[in-house]
C-alpha cells in the first residue's frame, strides 16, 4: 500500500473506482497493490486479520525470575536500599554466571517490571489522579472555596517603573478571578481591567 489508509478503508476505494470505471490495471497502478489484493477487493473478501507476531525469545528470560524476586524483595527494603539496575546486572553476572545480557537489557526490563511488582504486591496507589470537587456557594459564580495570594509586581505607572503588590482571588468553583494591584507607597488601590 502506497499511502496510510487501513485495508478497510482501501478495498473500499478499490471497489469505488472500480465501481466508477476503472479497469483491473489502473486499480493496481493507482492504489499501488498487486492483482491480488485488487481481486480479494472485488470478490468483497474482508482483509485477513493481521498475524500476531510470535513473541522473541530473549537471553535475558531465564534470569527473570530471579530479577522479580529481587524486586519482591525490595518490597521490605528500606526506603533507600532497594536494588538499582546496575545492582541487579551485577549480581546476575556475579552470582549468577548470566552470560549473553546487557545492561541494557536489564535496565529496560527492570524499569517496567518494577511497577507490575508493586501493583500486584498492592504496594502504591493504584491510580495517581485524585479528582477536585468544589461545593457552589450563594450567588452567580460565587463558590464556597477560593484560592487567594498576594505578592508584588513591577508596573509602568506615570512613565515611572513601580513597585506594587498584587492582591489575587480565584474562585474554585466557577474559576473566576479578582486581581487588585495596590501601591502602598501612596496607599492607592487601582482597578485592573481583565
Amino acid at each position: 500500500m502506497g499511502n496510510s489508509q487501513s485495508k478497510v478503508e482501501l478495498y473500499a476505494a478499490i471497489r469505488r473506482d472500480h465501481r466508477m470505471g476503472m479497469s483491473l490495471r489502473a486499480l493496481q497502478r493507482t492504489h499501488n497493490v498487486t492483482w491480488r489484493t485488487v481481486r480479494r477487493a472485488l470478490d468483497g473478501q474482508w482483509p485477513e486479520p493481521r498475524k500476531k507476531q510470535r513473541r522473541k525469545e530473549s537471553r535475558l528470560d531465564p534470569y527473570k525470575p530471579l530479577i522479580d524476586g529481587m524486586l519482591l524483595a525490595d518490597l521490605d527494603a528500606p526506603p533507600k536500599q532497594p536494588h538499582t539496575s546496575q545492582r541487579i546486572y551485577d549480581r546476575l553476572i556475579g552470582d549468577h554466571a548470566a552470560e549473553g545480557i546487557s545492561y541494557s537489557m536489564v535496565r529496560v526490563y527492570v524499569k517496567d517490571r518494577r511497577k507490575e511488582v508493586r501493583r500486584q504486591a498492592g504496594v502504591g496507589p493504584e491510580a495517581m489522579f485524585v479528582p477536585q470537587t468544589h461545593l457552589a456557594g450563594a450567588g452567580a459564580g460565587a463558590g464556597a472555596e477560593a484560592e487567594v495570594d498576594f505578592g508584588d509586581v513591577h508596573v509602568m505607572l506615570a512613565g515611572k517603573m513601580t513597585k506594587v503588590y498584587l492582591f489575587s482571588m480565584r474562585l474554585s468553583y466557577s474559576g473566576r478571578a479578582v486581581h487588585r494591584p495596590v501601591d502602598c507607597t501612596i496607599g492607592v488601590s487601582y482597578v485592573l481591567a481583565l
